[in-house]
């Protein structure tokens, strides 16, 4: 992924967004080329040097059956938005500007291990399940369900790991653009009420801030 220096993200953002991570796209290469799922996953920083990334698919998908070639990719997405060029106080001032897209995003290398095993599965979808059912009133557990329900969809997938090797991330959140057209940029996201985009603006702009 190509990384201009000041849109590169550091080691907070990136852990930040990998534990935030609900969903991102599963790439890998076999003998029969590219494949790509949309997949629910969970970062678990405890394992190895840069952590592990969990989720499952289903036993039907061929992914998990093909060998992987090399690294294996996944995808994550954080927020973001088009730019306008009306938002920029220079627009007024000389008009050379164009529009643009903030987003941030992440390249998650490793090798992927293939988990067939339902004690391995199972204690992933309880985690999974935990972690987007935590605060919910009311909420919902593996164990509301009957056992051998539950039994019958966990044979159903196969867990996967992808154990990280590296990471390339970008946060592009106008960092490069002047101070007045930042602040442009944050209200126009503001106005149109994109306050998620408008609060990771301001962070990255006072992250460059600090480095500067």
């Amino acid at each position: 992924m190509y990384v201009p220096a000041h849109f590169s993200a550091d080691d907070a953002e990136v852990r930040e967004l990998l534990a935030g991570c609900g969903a991102a796209d599963l790439v890998t290469v076999s003998p029969r080329g590219l494949t790509a799922t949309y997949l629910p996953v969970l970062y678990d920083p405890s394992v190895g040097e840069h952590g592990a990334v969990l989720a499952h698919v289903a036993r039907n998908n061929d992914q998990w059956r093909e060998p992987a070639s090399g690294e294996s990719l996944l995808i994550v997405h954080g927020p973001d938005a088009y730019v306008s060029p009306s938002w920029y106080a220079s627009k007024a001032e000389h008009g050379r500007v164009v529009p643009t897209w903030n987003y941030l995003t992440a390249h998650v290398y490793g090798r992927l291990v293939v988990h067939d095993d339902p004690a391995w599965v199972e204690s992933m979808v309880r985690r999974l399940t935990e972690r987007h059912e935590r605060g919910r009133d009311p909420s919902w557990a593996v164990d509301d369900a009957p056992p051998a329900f539950v039994a019958g969809q966990l044979r159903a997938i196969v867990g996967l790991e992808l154990r990280v090797t590296r990471v390339e991330a970008k946060a592009k959140m106008s960092q490069n653009r002047p101070e007045a057209d930042i602040a442009g940029v944050i209200a126009g996201y503001r106005a149109q009420g994109d306050a998620t985009m408008a609060d990771a603006v301001r962070t990255a702009a006072r992250r460059a801030e600090g480095e500067g």
